[in-house]
């Protein structure tokens, strides 16, 4: 049954989610007590998102591959809005609403696909691609959850101001930990099985 595959998956990535989490929350205290610039948190958004795009690409199309013999206008269409979409809602979207809630000063959403379109969506492209060719999912949900959490980290980074208080960062690890343990399981495993008639083992 699908619904208990889900559960099952949402369940074994919980861990590797809240030790994201907390690498999450302690590069966050090292940027406030060090001072980093906020230039320097876009920079890495720039970096770990992107990243976060091919990877999630990657695995969602290998997921479909594995249970699905359908062509590969709807195998690309499945990998691109399983890791454009996515990764988009878990990188950006759930941040900004943390951001907004907070009302942190610097806020603001930050659309890949558009506003860095021209590298962001061939990474897209580049790992439907490998996930065509290589079609298995044996990419270590660790690095995966890594990418995630630390895409939205920064995301909320170029938002914050000089400090945060206790209260503050306690939300910011609930929403670091919401904009990745579902978006990164509905990216690898639901939305692909959305598209498949039958379902096999779908350990990542």
């Amino acid at each position: 049954m699908k619904a208990g595959i889900i559960a099952t998956e949402l369940k074994l990535h919980a861990p590797f989610t809240m030790f994201g989490t907390v690498t999450g929350i302690v590069i966050m205290a090292a940027f406030i007590q060090f001072q980093i610039p906020k230039e320097f948190s876009s920079a890495l958004f720039w970096t770990m998102h992107p990243l976060h795009v091919l990877v999630s690409a990657l695995v969602t199309t290998a997921m479909y591959r594995i249970h699905s013999d359908e062509g590969i206008f709807k195998t690309i269409l499945v990998g691109y809005i399983g890791s454009i979409g996515i990764a988009t809602l878990s990188d950006s979207l759930i941040p900004y609403i943390g951001e907004w809630l907070l009302e942190l000063p610097h806020r603001g959403v930050h659309l890949g696909f558009i506003e860095k379109w021209w590298l962001v969506n061939p990474l897209a492209l580049t790992g439907i691609a490998l996930g065509y060719i290589i079609s298995h999912t044996k990419i270590p949900h660790a690095g995966h959850v890594l990418l995630s959490t630390w895409a939205s980290l920064f995301h909320v980074l170029m938002a914050l101001g000089t400090s945060v208080d206790v209260f503050t960062t306690i939300l910011i690890a609930a929403f670091l930990f919401l904009a990745v343990w579902i978006p990164c399981c509905t990216s690898d495993i639901v939305f692909p099985l959305l598209w498949i008639k039958k379902t096999g083992d779908t350990a990542v």
